[in-house]
């Protein structure tokens, strides 16, 4: 079912505001982020995404409005496309409203899964190629070994296989060409642990 141009505002706030938080926005956030004081107007476009089939929500919860991801029939999930990651030198993460289809068995478990394009070959061992989709499951916290897309020193987003030793984290590229980021453990912020990969030939 199509939407108003509000509910597409709305809609695409939710998606970016799980995908980068790691959990949904209330009622009262998602009035302020749109200068809506009464909460029942929050609640009735809430209530019209969820009956298109857009959001859904545990009515016995708090901060459960989350995206509809999977197409049951389909066996497809619709992901926001949130920028680019660089698989390089590191650069900043470029938000955007696009959205796009990925098998659902790639989504995490934790919902609130996203997209990014990645610009640069320090993965490209790993067959992470210029131009390829990442989708990204949202987590703080990554096992050693597993391919991340970190912050380093709060702003600049990178994709690399994350290792941590003591207060040390290194972010190792998977280019043999190309050296580690090694800093200290405060100055990365894990957004999220690569779980698939998508490539257009």
């Amino acid at each position: 079912m199509a939407l108003t141009r509000r509910q597409r505002e709305i809609y695409d706030f939710v998606c970016r505001f799980v995908a980068s938080r790691g959990y949904s926005p209330s009622l009262e956030e998602i009035g302020a982020e749109f200068g809506l004081r009464s909460v029942a107007t929050v609640h009735r476009h809430i209530h019209h995404l969820v009956e298109k089939g857009y959001l859904q929500k545990s009515w016995n919860r708090p901060r459960s409005v989350e995206p509809v991801a999977v197409s049951e029939s389909a066996g497809l999930a619709t992901l926001p496309l949130l920028g680019i990651v660089a698989a390089g030198v590191p650069i900043e993460a470029i938000e955007g409203p696009e959205r796009t289809s990925v098998p659902s068995e790639m989504l995490g478990r934790a919902g609130g899964s996203f997209v990014l394009r990645v610009r640069g070959d320090s993965m490209i061992d790993d067959q992470i190629a210029d131009g390829d989709l990442i989708v990204v499951e949202p987590r703080s916290e990554a096992r050693n070994g597993e391919t991340v897309v970190a912050l380093v020193g709060g702003s600049e987003a990178t994709l690399k296989r994350f290792y941590r030793h003591g207060s040390r984290v290194r972010l190792v590229p998977a280019n043999d060409r190309m050296q580690p980021i090694e800093v200290a453990a405060e100055d990365v912020t894990i957004r999220g642990v690569v779980r698939g990969l998508l490539r257009h030939y």
